[in-house]
């Protein structure tokens, strides 16, 4: 292979692990985000997002010498903006081009003597280009504001290929894309989304991200059967964009009603768990709580009487790792593939095709998956075997509604030492605290919506779970313990099907 020479302001074609090749240019790196150690490699800024990544050289090519080749082998709506945008930055640089020749021009016309020297056309903070829009002083006050981070859509690429060595300093941690905005979002706006390319190194534990494109592309839909057990507020946000991206779906769900709506989208009925299970090749199950998931295995015309060798079981519910333990072994007794998938996020990130997944048990299992994952969500993480998502989830869903319970806390003293609620608000939102969640679960509470997008119910059967995961490992979750006795509070007071949110009002009764 020819070595690639590149410098800052080359356009190139980046190749992140699985993803296609896409357009982007390389840039100087923030001062305080520091090189991987390894192989040669380039901070590059891709356009049509505002995603920055560093890229090993040997994944990098030129933009022009592989252009043609590159649209002919991707032709996703995302891939063709980021190429327009390309063109926007490549005619915008002509014209300060010709501008500069044009002055350069005038002057010697008037007798000025000039000297000849290249003229710089690529600027490294043109961020209109890689946004495929027009500048700030272009637009008009009624222009809309972006309403999420475009990213790069996932998919396979045939006839290019990459050469690629992996890393060896670090078994686990390889290769990192920051999907970051170089302005700080206010208050008021999206947050950017953060995204993670983890390359795996063969044989290791490892953490590996898909990409989501439900929102932002198109992607090529298994041609496995997929079954989906349970239609709540998690369920039908994942399947309404499995059947979107063309997938294959058979529903159940124990409220037969509610598999309805999605027959009229496409969607096949099962009769039982068990019919859903050997009709299809993946079947995924989201329910509410421990008993529920082993209930709909092992109970009567349940899962295990569907299994049969090959199948496989997908259990997205948060459970504790007992749970999954037992369901990993009567699944795989009958032969079937287990793989557990609990999903992080609500039920407003479930309809937008935003979760982030954790999985763990067999990788085949994951790797069959992953257009389904693409589909539902913007992240999957791969934590190897068994119980260990299910772990993760627990402490992620621990710190969440701890830090729910301290929101709910510091809105109901401010207005006990007689501080503005709203105002309270608007200062956590202007600091380093500053997040989506905290400003809607806020607006919510004060306009007194407890519509429910993470049932208080579940969250405080999180803690629950999380602080027994503590006990066995006699570890100390003093401040989860804290936060499940006001959400027990709040369930006390008729709360637990509304929002997490109305933990508030544990507060003010």
């Amino acid at each position: 292979m020819a070595t690639v020479h590149l410098r800052i302001g080359d356009l190139v074609w980046g190749k992140l692990g699985r993803y296609p090749p896409w357009p982007g240019k390389v840039v100087s790196p923030p001062k305080d985000l520091k090189k991987p150690r390894g192989k040669k490699c380039f901070f590059v800024k891709f356009f049509g997002t505002e995603d920055h990544a560093w890229i090993k050289v040997e994944q990098l090519k030129p933009y022009h010498p592989h252009k043609e080749e590159m649209i002919k082998i991707n032709k996703g709506k995302r891939f063709q903006q980021a190429v327009d945008a390309v063109e926007e930055y490549l005619k915008k640089a002509k014209g300060k081009e010709q501008a500069h020749a044009s002055d350069d021009k005038n002057k010697t016309g008037k007798g000025q003597k000039t000297t000849a020297k290249p003229v710089k056309i690529i600027e490294e903070d043109d961020e209109d280009a890689f946004k495929g829009g027009s500048s700030d002083k272009d637009q008009t006050d009624s222009d809309p504001e972006p309403s999420s981070v475009q990213r790069v859509v996932a998919g396979t690429v045939a006839g290019f290929k990459w050469e690629s060595s992996p890393v060896k300093d670090d078994p686990h941690f390889h290769h990192f894309l920051l999907s970051q905005s170089e302005k700080p979002a206010s208050s008021m706006e999206p947050i950017s989304k953060r995204l993670k390319i983890i390359e795996e190194d063969t044989g290791s534990t490892s953490i590996q991200a898909a990409d989501s494109t439900a929102v932002n592309g198109s992607i090529t839909p298994t041609d496995k059967r997929i079954g989906f057990l349970g239609l709540g507020l998690m369920g039908s946000g994942i399947v309404s964009n499995l059947l979107k991206m063309g997938h294959v779906v058979t529903v159940w769900n124990r409220t037969a009603e509610k598999c309805d709506l999605f027959i009229q989208e496409g969607a096949r009925l099962g009769r039982t768990p068990a019919e859903v299970v050997s009709m299809c090749d993946i079947t995924f199950s989201c329910v509410s709580d421990p008993k529920a998931a082993r209930d709909l295995v092992l109970g009567p015309s349940g899962v295990l009487q569907g299994i049969r060798p090959g199948k496989c079981y997908v259990e997205m519910s948060t459970v504790d790792p007992e749970t999954i333990t037992e369901l990993s072994q009567v699944i795989t007794s009958r032969g079937g593939r287990f793989l557990e998938a609990p999903v992080s996020g609500s039920q407003q990130l479930s309809n937008d095709g935003m979760l982030v997944i954790v999985a763990a048990g067999d990788r085949s299992v994951y790797e069959d998956c992953s257009s389904c994952f693409q589909a539902m969500g913007k992240t999957s993480f791969f934590l190897g075997e068994a119980g260990n998502a299910a772990r993760m989830m627990l402490i992620l869903n621990m710190v969440q509604g701890s830090f729910m319970a301290t929101i709910a806390e510091g809105l109901t003293l401010a207005q006990a030492t007689g501080q503005s609620q709203q105002t309270f608000l608007d200062i956590l939102c202007q600091g380093q605290m500053a997040s989506t969640f905290v400003d809607q679960k806020c607006q919510n509470i004060l306009q007194g919506n407890f519509k429910p997008d993470y049932y208080l119910k579940h969250i405080q059967k999180d803690l629950r779970l999380a602080i027994s995961m503590g006990d066995s490992a006699n570890h100390p979750t003093p401040m989860a313990a804290a936060a499940n006795e006001v959400y027990k509070r709040a369930k006390a007071l008729d709360q637990s099907d509304n929002d997490m949110s109305a933990v508030y009002r544990a507060y003010i009764h």
